[in-house]
């Protein structure tokens, strides 16, 4: 089982010291920031790199498009804000501009669902996923570890088209060796078990790992899985896990409608029924508070998950 332990640099230092690289190795890898370089920490890349790095105010749709047009031109843009704003308020301009036109523009939006905590329920992206999720072509990915962030971020900065990835500016919770290889469209299993399997992304996979922890004292053993790509789902992991284990649970800091735990019931009605159950957002809107409080009030705590753990292995029996 992966340890869940505390890192050294928050999710927001690994962005910024992996986009320098990344620009450091290929001319044409470009960043445009929302007016948010010192919320994000990348206030030095813009001074150190100005044809490279950009501030283009607080104007997220034309950031994002001038990003298509900058991909149509042959470079790879890198652009940020808050996820409220990367997805709701980029919304037209990246279906239009990007999917539809098929360019290349990676699109990051951080604190989403409960990390943005004291910014608000203005702030706290529940739906960001879902949005994106319907735009043909478009990847998905909700990550909350370092190395994960540090090594997706490389293979999104090689492969062609539209994405999102959301994350926590301020996470710093590791459970991956930094040998551990990772392949946009594959999940990984973190934790063996037989008794069921819980499908879970970003800060989940911790929480997941903490319940199935938990769930070991009362002898219940459970497969974890860090499913970091949303879109395209791993279904033929998703199949496996419902085959191999019996019952599945997703947990995600997402809306229940139109996430991971969407996704995920999408493949199991089409193609294995077993006993299933969503840990995720009820449908509602945000409001502030810290992480821990927030993950207790919307019912997706360490607790939330390993209560749906043994709530499916009832009907599972």
């Amino acid at each position: 089982m992966n340890e869940v332990k505390t890192g050294e640099k928050e999710l927001r230092k690994v962005f910024g010291d992996t986009l320098k690289t990344l620009m450091q190795e290929n001319k044409d890898v470009v960043y445009l920031e929302a007016d948010l370089a010192g919320a994000i920490g990348t206030s030095g890349l813009i001074k150190e790199y100005p044809e490279q790095a950009f501030d283009v105010g607080i104007m997220e749709a034309n950031m994002v498009g001038t990003a298509a047009g900058m991909s149509v031109k042959g470079k790879i843009p890198f652009v940020h804000s808050f996820g409220t704003f990367a997805s709701r308020r980029c919304a037209d301009q990246t279906f239009l501009s990007g999917c539809y036109n098929k360019a290349n523009i990676k699109i990051v939006g951080s604190d989403p669902g409960i990390t943005a905590e004291t910014n608000g329920g203005t702030h706290m992206p529940f739906e960001d996923m879902g949005i994106y999720r319907s735009f043909p072509e478009m990847t998905i990915l909700d990550v909350a570890e370092p190395h994960l962030l540090a090594e997706i971020l490389k293979e999104m900065a090689v492969s062609y088209g539209v994405m999102y990835v959301r994350f926590p500016r301020k996470g710093k919770e590791c459970y991956y060796e930094e040998t551990q290889k990772f392949t946009i469209g594959k999940g990984v299993i973190v934790k063996e078990g037989t008794d069921a399997s819980i499908i879970a992304s970003g800060i989940e996979t911790a929480e997941a790992l903490r319940a199935a922890e938990e769930l070991e004292r009362d002898n219940i053993h459970v497969r974890v899985v860090d499913m970091f790509t949303v879109k395209p789902l791993d279904e033929a992991l998703v199949i496996k896990c419902a085959e191999e284990t019996g019952a599945i649970i997703t947990a995600e800091n997402h809306n229940k409608i139109g996430g991971l735990g969407s996704a995920v019931s999408e493949v199991l009605a089409e193609n294995i029924a077993v006993p299933f159950k969503r840990v995720g957002i009820p449908d509602c809107f945000g409001e502030v508070g810290d992480k821990k409080f927030l993950a207790e009030k919307f019912g997706i705590s360490q607790k939330d998950i390993a209560a749906a753990v043994k709530e499916v292995l009832k009907k599972k029996k």
